[in-house]
């Protein structure tokens, strides 16, 4: 199942620090990071309950999310991450649980507003270098087959006016 952006972002800021509270303004910083103009706390609401809808929390019971009122929320579930080993490790898994570790805190670092923005920008950098070059290219060979053309009429005049 795929989390839609700001679901899952509020979803990573929660989990990040399990059963701690996580304030409106901790989750507000890190999905909207910007001054923009917009209802901040309607956002916040409409998000965490978007995720707990995807989580199957119910009114009954908070198993995921736990509201603290006007403070913020907090993520009751347990915790465990994938990528550490249950039992002690050898030398080269130990280095295997590292690297997967990196790979995900760089998956992280990517799924940020931030490097999606540069990232969209250096796509949008390079299709336009490919662009301006291949318009180099085609006036360049044009200029080229003009430059031909005037020479051969030149030539083709001259050897008229010997006749």
């Amino acid at each position: 199942m795929k989390i839609p952006g700001k679901i899952y972002q509020a979803m990573v800021v929660l989990i990040e620090s399990p059963g701690d509270l996580v304030t409106r303004d901790q989750i507000r910083n890190r999905l909207w990071p910007r001054d923009v103009d917009m209802n901040y706390d309607a956002n916040v609401n409409t998000t965490v309950n978007k995720l707990r809808q995807v989580l199957g929390d119910t009114s009954e019971g908070a198993n995921f999310i736990q509201t603290i009122p006007r403070r913020g929320y907090s993520f009751v579930a347990p915790v465990r991450y994938a990528d550490v080993p249950a039992a002690k490790p050898s030398e080269d898994r130990k280095g295997e649980a590292m690297g997967s570790r990196v790979f995900v805190e760089l998956a992280e670092v990517l799924r940020s507003e931030r490097a999606r923005i540069w990232f969209t920008a250096s796509v949008v950098t390079w299709v336009t270098a490919a662009i301006l070059f291949a318009g180099l290219i085609l006036w360049h060979s044009r200029h080229a087959q003009n430059v031909v053309k005037s020479s051969a009429q030149v030539i083709s005049k001259q050897a008229i006016d010997k006749r």
